[in-house]
């Protein structure tokens, strides 16, 4: 049996590749591009660089 994918816009609809919820929210004719300027978010200020990570052995 197929499992068919529902809609993520609608969810009484199976998706059927539209591409509309792909669409950029401030300027509907450009795909989005996770710019973050839609929620106000400045992507090229935002980073969180790791560069060790700790374990701890003494946990409960």
């Amino acid at each position: 049996m197929i499992k068919r994918k529902l809609c993520i816009l609608d969810d009484e609809k199976i998706c059927d590749g539209c591409g509309e919820c792909e669409r950029c929210d401030i300027d509907p004719n450009k795909s989005c591009d996770n710019c973050g300027k839609c929620i106000g978010i400045d992507m090229d200020s935002r980073a969180i660089l790791i560069d060790d990570v700790i374990i701890d052995t003494k946990a409960r």
